[in-house]
């Protein structure tokens, strides 16, 4: 495996219409880049535009959204020239990560390379290599998907350049990434306030007594509306919920800032391996057919005991 020495974080305008429009037929129309050298920090940019097959006058919508004009494409390449640029630039896609805001930049690349006839393999070395940072930041901190603006001011961050210029757009969630990589306890704080508290806390000696409190609260309430037999239609519902429960507080067990204690790090993995048991439950019994779902002492006990 090629050691990793680039994050390349990227993103495309595309063909848009306010009349609505086939994602397929939104060809991109620019591509800017950004590549951050691991070891030295470098950054170097990349942006170009890019000539549609069907060279049409764009609509005065997509000049407003992109900031694209009609005459930036009449002399621009297509996309295979522009996308081979961008793989020299790049310098190796095997020793480089991939990053955009959204997968909708992945398939992109996809619909267009394939329209363009590059090749499949080196598309599928760079999927194997991409990361959906949107949804990562997701998941791990801001509970929705956010807009760049939306998610650099979780960090205290202003949008740097021309707005919806792909390489500033690129250069922003860099930034964010950068940040999320960089500053663990803040992002943990910001996780917790997004998926736990519902109110803004950053003291840091008092946080395992505040998780402590709303996951005792949310354990009991689960707990009185747990039974030993279900219907299978009324186990999806109860396993819905605690699923809900349980991403509340899974992103916990990653604990990059140190924030959380032994105690609260082991209580979540009795709620999430409680979870895991009731899935593999919840499985056997369906594949036998069964009508209902019991549920042994040995998969309620340790939940249980959560809240003695």
């Amino acid at each position: 495996m090629a050691e990793m020495k680039y994050f390349v974080f990227f993103d495309f305008e595309m063909l848009c219409s306010n009349r609505g429009m086939p994602f397929e037929d939104m060809e991109a129309i620019r591509l800017g880049a950004v590549k951050f050298e691991i070891e030295t920090e470098n950054i170097t940019y990349f942006d170009q535009f890019i000539r549609p097959t069907q060279l049409k006058p764009l609509s005065a919508f997509c000049k407003r959204l992109t900031g694209i004009e009609d005459i930036d494409l009449i002399g621009a390449r297509n996309f295979e020239e522009v996308f081979f640029d961008f793989l020299s630039w790049v310098g190796g896609v095997k020793r480089s990560r991939f990053f955009s805001w959204s997968k909708s930049d992945l398939t992109r690349l996809k619909l267009d390379a394939d329209k363009h006839n590059v090749s499949s393999t080196t598309i599928s070395k760079i999927e194997e290599r991409y990361v959906d940072f949107q949804a990562i930041l997701s998941k791990r901190v801001s509970k929705s998907n956010l807009s760049v603006e939306n998610a650099l001011d979780l960090y205290d961050l202003r949008f740097i350049g021309q707005k919806h210029n792909p390489m500033f757009d690129a250069y922003n969630t860099l930034r964010i990434y950068l940040s999320f990589l960089n500053q663990p306890q803040k992002s943990d704080f910001i996780m917790l306030n997004q998926f736990i508290f519902g109110e803004v806390t950053d003291n840091k000696s008092e946080i395992n007594i505040k998780v402590r409190e709303y996951l005792d609260k949310d354990i009991e309430l689960f707990l009185r509306e747990l039974d030993d037999i279900y219907k299978i239609r009324q186990a999806q519902k109860m396993i819905r919920k605690t699923k809900q429960l349980v991403n509340k507080y899974d992103n916990i067990l990653v604990n990059r800032s140190g924030l959380f204690s032994s105690e609260i790090i082991d209580r979540v993995k009795l709620l999430k391996d409680f979870y895991d048991e009731l899935l593999l439950t919840y499985k056997e019994h369906f594949d036998c057919s069964s009508k209902t779902m019991i549920l042994g002492d040995q998969i309620v006990k340790p939940i249980k005991q959560l809240a003695i």
